[in-house]
């Protein structure tokens, strides 16, 4: 990343699409800083806050979209970046960005440079995407941060031509419009915290705003580095468009990843671009000033950097060696797996669906499923995701079961991108509404798409979700006194028990479920339990639910102990 605007007077900044992806590197630097803080900002006390990793992986995917792209054209950068945050879109938040992002690039589609005047049309232009992407827009979420962000420029940019003092207005906009989101979203006051993904734009933009002032702080330039590498990480789960891309360029292999600090008096950033060039390394990363350089480069001989840092009297530390190769040949095998695992053999209507753990991805595959994606809380799969799934596929009809709430607009923005498909979503929120919903697609063979879809949104009806895992913090929710620490029980995404006894929590979310007047109940046990540990549980479950069938299966899936289905 480079920051030639700070060497700009600010009357004579030339925006062009170069600068614009250096914007969007330090944006991205300054958002993936600060991520943590913004997964923590969670409406319910629930290990699973990732509305920071979710914006984080949807910038980074745009940013890599670009890694090799030189071009001056903005309209032409700004599709490029666009299209690179739809494919990784992930979470609500993640998805509404990635809107955003096209807004901006539709209104400078046929721009060489960003005006003031331009960047007044793509405000607008961005609000009115982010927010046609939901289907009911709720004021005081990132919708009303990016509105009131944006509404600062086109109040403003016919009296001002001055883009950074634009930008600055934009950033202190949303600072304003962050406090007062818990005023506009009661939830979120009574939980204590601005909303998450409001957070996470701001954040972004003022990533932007300090590269574009020069203002990159030590901090910030190990940050840069770490997060604005464009590069597709083989350790990361990929697309199959990337498989051509990532074969090796020699014999030798792919090599090594070399990362490493720099720490001294009178380095050189310039110096240490060329010797790395000599050494003929690639994808090639070298930020900083003369006390503190980031390294990051691929090599085949990774002693080679580190002993010329060394040489030239810099301390090093903060030194990352990973084995290319080998991550590729995982990577490979992990794809063929993948590959194994889809169905296409399922007639008619085919059904993609997402689950984490072993046990509960399974369970799909033996009620039909042609397709399940690895993913659920805390790795919320991409549009991208979906897209390829869909793709694989020989069926020209496809039903999308999201089986979480964060996960719905991925869906919903796959659906709406497939070509040559008929698409459509079934809006279950939970692995047991999932569940539920797949179980009614045997009841369709040989109906058309919207006739099955139709029968499997009727079953989510059928069952109540129940969830129990460990608060994170202490909070008060809907009368509800929550500790650190204490089990916490979830119902259909509703918090409605805690306590410090977890028979006594699942006894009592699962009265509210009304299970003492259904006929069964199956319990998925997470690897936070065992086998012996969830029947125990069931066994005294048995005495306050006598009536009732109860099942126990190993669900494999972090962060929820159990999982209970109640039909």
């Amino acid at each position: 990343m480079n920051t030639r605007a700070a060497f700009r007077a600010t009357n004579n900044l030339i925006v062009d699409g170069l600068l614009i992806k250096d914007l969007f590197g330090s944006g991205l630097a300054w958002l993936e800083q600060n991520r943590e803080q913004v997964n923590r900002l969670n409406v319910f006390p629930v290990p699973d806050g990732d509305t920071g990793t979710n914006m984080y992986l949807t910038m980074q995917s745009a940013c890599r979209e670009v890694e090799n792209v030189r071009e001056n054209h903005v309209g032409k950068m700004s599709a490029a970046l666009a299209a690179g945050a739809i494919k990784g879109a992930r979470g609500n938040s993640g998805v509404i960005l990635s809107q955003i992002w096209s807004g901006v690039a539709k209104a400078l589609k046929d721009e060489e440079r960003l005006t003031a005047e331009l960047l007044g049309l793509a405000c607008q232009s961005a609000v009115d995407m982010a927010y046609r992407a939901v289907e009911k827009p709720v004021e005081g979420t990132i919708l009303t941060v990016s509105r009131h962000m944006m509404e600062s420029v086109i109040e403003r940019y016919k009296t001002s031509q001055d883009l950074v003092w634009l930008l600055k207005n934009m950033v202190f906009a949303g600072r304003a419009s962050l406090r007062k989101t818990p005023e506009m979203l009661p939830i979120l006051k009574k939980a204590g915290v601005v909303d998450s993904g409001g957070q996470g734009l701001v954040y972004i933009f003022e990533g932007m705003l300090w590269a574009l002032c020069g203002k990159l702080t030590e901090a910030n330039t190990v940050a840069a580095a770490n997060a604005a590498i464009a590069i597709p990480t083989l350790a990361t789960p990929l697309s199959p468009a990337w498989e051509d891309a990532l074969e090796p360029d020699d014999e030798e292999g792919y090599g090594y990843d070399v990362q490493f600090l720099m720490r001294g008096e009178n380095l050189s950033v310039d110096a240490m671009r060329v010797a790395l060039a000599d050494m003929g390394g690639w994808s090639t990363l070298v930020v900083g000033d003369e006390k503190l350089i980031k390294v990051h480069v691929h090599v085949h001989d990774p002693g080679q950097p580190i002993s010329y840092a060394i040489r030239t009297g810099a301390a090093i530390d903060d030194v990352v060696v990973e084995n290319m190769q080998r991550q590729y040949e995982d990577y490979v095998e992990a794809r063929k797996a993948r590959e194994n695992e889809v169905r296409t053999d399922v007639e008619g209507v085919a059904v993609i669906t997402v689950a984490a753990g072993e046990g509960l991805s399974q369970t799909f595959y033996d009620l039909g499923a042609a397709y399940v994606i690895p993913g659920g809380q805390t790795m919320n799969p991409s549009t991208g995701d979906f897209l390829d799934a869909i793709n694989a596929l020989p069926n020209d009809e496809v039903i999308l079961l999201p089986n979480n709430k964060n996960i719905m607009l991925a869906a919903q923005q796959a659906a709406a991108n497939a070509t040559g498909k008929q698409v459509r979503v079934v809006p279950s929120i939970s692995l047991p509404h999932g569940i539920s919903a797949m179980v009614e697609w045997a009841n369709y063979a040989g109906s058309p798409v919207d006739e099955v879809a139709g029968g499997m949104k009727s079953a989510l009806g059928y069952v109540q979700a129940c969830e129990v895992t460990r608060a994170t913090r202490d909070v008060e929710l809907d009368s509800i006194n929550v500790k650190q620490g204490q089990y916490i029980g979830i119902l259909n995404d509703n918090l409605v028990v805690a306590g410090d006894d977890v028979y006594d929590v699942t006894q009592r979310l699962l009265e509210k479920a009304g299970a003492d007047k259904s006929e069964r109940i199956t319990v998925y046990y997470g690897d936070d339990a065992h086998d012996a540990d969830a029947q125990l549980l069931v066994g005294h479950l048995q005495k306050r639910f006598s009536l009732q069938d109860i099942d126990v299966i190993n669900g494999g899936q972090a962060l929820y102990p159990y999982i209970i289905s109640v039909e």
